[in-house]
């Protein structure tokens, strides 16, 4: 049986933790990279990431399924410069918005797409943060499936079924708008939050008192700044909706603690408990 080639543009977490997980289901794939920085290609083939490194676009297209996994305006520009592609090959992005990035594959390539969304991640990256178990249990959400071709939905589906993902198929604009609530406005939370910390307080005091809760909320703090800088702007209106309505919910509990209504604020938190019932 031949070798299923498969393609990596992007080495960091995403990308290195797929190859992980690909490995541990078949030892029938091989596994390409593409990255711009020298380091990560360096560490990605030490590491066992990936069995060659390539240097352009043009050596990753001989891939029989080609993963995207960089920030999202890099996913916009990788597949504008793609050009024509064989009729099986099938490109997966992996970017955390999926609306502008499915209006801009080009039409002549848009059944070669599958446009997903792993919800899933750390706040490490590069080559060095991968981990094997990254993807299991965990859901991709798959977008605009009815705009892939038949052949790229069954690889997908396969592929994310073989690494123990939970798939869930939604509209891309649909995604964008729940993904900015349940992703990229506590992204934004925990940037704020780690800021008005930093502002107020020496770095003595916050290693001396910061708890668990803290250091939970302010992980993401640490997530890579270029990338969600890409994601904010691709998803702006949304993201823009989702921090006016935490910012509405953070104004009646300024109101009810500054006006002492310690009745209201004991049920606003146990609105705030229900979550737990869903999740």
């Amino acid at each position: 049986m031949s070798q299923i080639k498969v393609g990596f543009v992007g080495l960091g977490l995403m990308g290195g933790s797929l190859s992980l997980a690909l490995q541990k289901v078949s030892k029938n794939y091989y596994f390409m990279g593409l990255d711009h920085n020298p380091q990560h290609c360096d560490d990605a083939l030490s590491l066992g990431l990936v069995d060659e490194i390539v240097t352009g676009l043009e050596d990753i297209k001989v891939c029989d399924i080609i993963f995207l996994s960089i920030p999202v305006d890099g996913i916009i520009s990788v597949a504008q410069n793609l050009g024509s592609l064989a009729p099986q090959c099938t490109v997966i992005d992996l970017g955390s918005t999926k609306e502008k990035i499915s209006q801009s594959i080009p039409q002549d390539i848009r059944k070669n797409f599958v446009t997903a969304h792993p919800m899933t991640g750390t706040e490490k990256f590069g080559p060095s943060a991968a981990i094997p178990d990254l993807y299991t249990d965990k859901i991709i959400v798959l977008c605009d499936m009815h705009l892939s071709g038949k052949h790229q939905q069954k690889v997908a589906e396969t592929l994310f079924n073989d690494i123990g993902m939970k798939q869930v198929f939604m509209d891309a604009k649909e995604h964008d708008r729940h993904a900015a609530f349940i992703s990229h406005m506590p992204h934004a939370l925990s940037y704020a939050l780690a800021n008005s910390v930093m502002q107020q307080e020496a770095s003595k005091s916050i290693i001396a008192l910061a708890g668990g809760g803290f250091k939970d909320m302010s992980r993401i703090a640490k997530s890579s700044p270029n990338m969600w800088e890409d994601i904010f702007r691709q998803n702006k209106t949304n993201v823009l909706e989702a921090i006016h309505a935490f910012q509405a919910e953070l104004k009646k509990c300024e109101k009810m603690v500054e006006n002492e209504e310690w009745d209201n604020l004991n049920l606003w938190m146990k609105e705030a408990n229900t979550l737990h019932d869903i999740l």
